[in-house]
């Protein structure tokens, strides 16, 4: 795979389902779910977390690679206080321990259907209800959550160090407040993510491939028909599957989209405030997702780039949205 140019910049919409589309055929619909689902907020905990120095970093796209409908520019030099950060993605076992802990019901369960990428659908012909408009390699699924990622003949029951799926962001910061911890800001996550190297494409460097190695789980192939699987991997892989970046991190590139805490707006950049930015004030409608997932490729949605970001409403969820956890230092 070549690296991507300038000419991606093609506004292209994120390769990540929004819930409205995937459900809309399902009456009624969830009740209206707070930021933390009801779930009571635990003392707070570090534990699998990274503590990190914080400081001064360049945040941005460095390389005027990005959409323009993203706002990854203009590159701003931000100041962070000491954080810590979940060194991996949630995983679906640590899930399951707070769904039991909690009687916890996701968004998507109580949707009913969720999207599914249409070449792992694995469900009868009764539960798969409709491809997505704008994005047909998306399949609304009956039954498709976080237990059932492909439908409802699928299981986790082989992938606990998978990381979880089909996760709002309403549901990630509940999770979030049952762990004792909170979602990353968008600077913490891109200081974290990038691992120390500073204005770098990747969290590893500049090459997609070093010495022809992948370093994350991303689409290889023609997207979104054929996936040759040169890294082994369909969807999603394990959680410490690939190498940690600089700061000890894993898979901060690829394999899934994380949820952060901040509000999206494209025009951020321009106004954010050089110390600790938390995101817009005012709400947007709309929450960041980063890092990219297993479907994204350099001819269609090359957000898997450090400094790439995209955005979904806070009730949507899909087959490649997860998030990790951060804490105050």
């Amino acid at each position: 795979m070549t690296d991507p140019t300038p000419a991606a910049a093609t506004p292209r919409p994120c390769c990540a389902a929004r819930a409205q589309a995937g459900s809309a055929t399902v009456p009624g619909g969830p009740a209206p779910c707070g930021p933390a689902g009801g779930v009571t907020r635990n003392p707070r905990s570090t534990k699998g977390q990274v503590p990190l120095t914080g400081g001064v970093f360049t945040m941005g796209d460095h390389f005027d690679e990005g959409y323009p409908d993203d706002g990854e520019t203009p590159v701003h030099a931000v100041e962070l206080a000491p954080f810590h950060i979940d060194e991996t993605a949630v995983t679906n076992r640590a899930f399951a321990r707070f769904v039991r802990a909690t009687g916890y019901v996701t968004e998507s369960e109580r949707f009913g259907v969720s999207a599914v990428f249409h070449l792992a659908v694995e469900a009868g012909p009764e539960d798969i209800l409709h491809r997505l408009d704008t994005t047909y390699w998306w399949v609304a699924v009956r039954g498709a959550d976080w237990r059932h990622p492909e439908g409802p003949r699928s299981s986790v029951g082989e992938r606990s160090n998978h990381p979880v799926v089909h996760v709002s962001w309403n549901d990630a910061a509940a999770y979030a407040a049952w762990a004792g911890k909170r979602l990353p800001t968008e600077a913490e996550w891109e200081y974290a993510a990038r691992g120390g190297l500073t204005g770098r494409r990747y969290a590893w460097g500049d090459e997609l491939t070093p010495r022809g190695e992948w370093r994350c789980n991303i689409w290889q192939g023609r997207f979104p028909d054929v996936n040759t699987c040169d890294d082994g991997h369909l969807t999603t892989a394990p959680v410490k599957s690939y190498r940690p970046n600089g700061y000890g991190l894993w898979g901060t590139a690829g394999n899934v989209w994380e949820w952060c805490a901040d509000h999206f707006d494209p025009g951020y950049y321009a106004y954010a405030p050089r110390h600790d930015p938390r995101g817009p004030l005012e709400a947007t409608g709309a929450r960041v997702m980063r890092g990219g997932s297993f479907l994204c490729h350099d001819s269609y949605c090359n957000r898997y780039r450090v400094a790439a970001r995209s955005s979904n409403t806070p009730d949507s969820a899909s087959a490649n949205l997860g998030f990790r956890c951060a804490n105050d230092a």
